[in-house]
């Protein structure tokens, strides 16, 4: 992370957290609903958007290469696109957003223009190259650092590909098939396995056609993308911490409104209730992407096993998933989980980590996790985490803090507003209070 002034946070014991919220806008789906945007040409009106730092960092690296942003409300953005974009002279600086940095890089390349991606300390040490790599294979020109930012992308005539993904990654392929709307015949992604399938589904709503036939997505090249008003639903991954309050606190009713349900995003839910989590899942829209609303109310929870093809769906809510372990009756097992390894932080190793400062036993390997469950009301809490400059393993310590006996706390809570602003704001109105010691 950049330098700054680290922000403590504490979570005491809470009581029956009580009451609805609305979660921030989706971070997948508001990344790329600026960048379809920019990418039109024309006048696009979205809401809902996410208004945490890695997304003002997809708008101010938009408005760098030519396209116009304005707020016009409380998540509510103008974006007017100008294709194509120019090539800025100066860095774009991506502070810590891994998805604006791998999406961007194969938008630029399908554009034909020059740019230069940065990031902060976090960011460039994450790797770079499985994108890189596939775009190189069309006829971009990319240069990295040693496999990370900064990352050079010089405009090249592009041609299609059939492309294999080493791993399922909703990133790697957005990145290919953005490029293949500005290359010469077909591209295709194959993964193996399925991930997020956010810009399969939102590029005909910019008037883009993509093709998906089981674990392949292909875009035909030459493609124009059209301005559209899009509302973004709410971010399944931010609304799991409250739930998972609910959850693990005696006593606890919350209801969460207008989630994202897509199926690919919907694997912590459906995990929950192989626990036993009493949780109703209600949809009340389907256009394009289901929406709906998730209530959550205390259980007692049992032990799950999460095998590898599992982790896709639900990658980026292992952290509070595992918390949520430590108060089953008995051993969780995650595999799988080397992703987690080149996220913000060494995921892995973090949640690890805090569960471990909480009381509660954890055996890691490379690509697994166990954890020892305690039952509610068992886990002692009373400890210390290091936040790593990493969002989810802030906000997963502090839930547990507030279902622990003795509470928890952070070193630095500043980087939540990577993802959710709100949340202590969101806590507190369900009874919650975090404090700052």
């Amino acid at each position: 992370m950049t330098n700054h002034t680290p922000s403590p946070l504490s979570a005491p014991p809470s009581g029956a957290l009580r009451g609805v919220f609305s979660p921030p806008g989706d971070k997948s789906v508001s990344h790329r609903a600026v960048m379809f945007a920019a990418m039109a040409s024309g006048r696009s009106d979205l809401t809902g958007l996410l208004e945490g730092e890695d997304v003002l960092a997809t708008l101010k690296a938009v408005q760098a290469m030519g396209a116009e942003t304005e707020r016009t409300g409380d998540g509510a953005w103008r974006v007017t696109g100008a294709p194509p974009w120019r090539g800025p002279a100066q860095d774009i600086d991506l502070g810590n957003s891994g998805t604006s940095a791998r999406l961007l890089a194969g938008a630029i390349a399908g554009m034909g223009v020059q740019a230069r991606l940065t990031g902060d300390d976090s960011l460039r040490a994450r790797p770079m190259e499985r994108v890189a790599a596939p775009l190189r294979l069309m006829g971009a020109a990319l240069e990295t650092t040693d496999g990370r930012l900064p990352m050079t992308i010089r405009g090249a005539r592009l041609r299609g590909v059939d492309y294999e993904t080493p791993v399922a990654s909703a990133q790697i392929k957005s990145a290919v098939l953005l490029a293949g709307l500005g290359a010469e015949g077909v591209t295709r992604v194959t993964e193996p396995a399925p991930s997020r399938d956010h810009t399969e589904r939102m590029l005909p709503a910019f008037g883009g056609e993509v093709r998906v036939s089981g674990l392949t997505a292909e875009v035909t090249g030459g493609q124009r993308l059209s301005p559209a008003n899009y509302a973004a639903p709410a971010d399944p991954s931010s609304a799991a911490f409250a739930l998972a309050a609910a959850l693990i606190t005696p006593g606890s009713r919350v209801t969460a409104r207008g989630v994202l349900l897509n199926p690919r995003r919907a694997g912590l839910f459906e995990a929950w209730k192989r626990m036993g989590a009493d949780l109703t899942i209600e949809v009340t829209k389907n256009d394009g992407e289901p929406v709906g609303d998730l209530i959550a109310v205390c259980s007692d929870l049992a032990p799950i096993h999460v095998r590898e093809e599992e982790i896709p769906a639900m990658i980026d809510e292992i952290p509070i998933l595992a918390v949520t372990a430590a108060f089953a009756e008995g051993e969780s097992r995650f595999e799988g989980l080397a992703e987690l390894r080149v996220k913000e932080s060494d995921r892995l190793t973090a949640v690890s980590d805090l569960l471990r400062a909480a009381g509660v036993e954890t055996e890691t390997g490379e690509d697994w996790l166990t954890v020892a469950g305690r039952g509610t009301g068992g886990v002692t809490g009373g400890g210390a985490a290091a936040a790593r400059g990493d969002h989810r393993i802030a906000m997963s310590t502090l839930i547990l803090g507030l279902a622990s006996r003795k509470g928890m706390a952070i070193d630095d809570a500043s980087m939540i507003a990577t993802s959710y602003p709100a949340f202590q704001a969101d806590l507190a109105a369900l009874g919650a209070a975090l404090e700052t010691p």
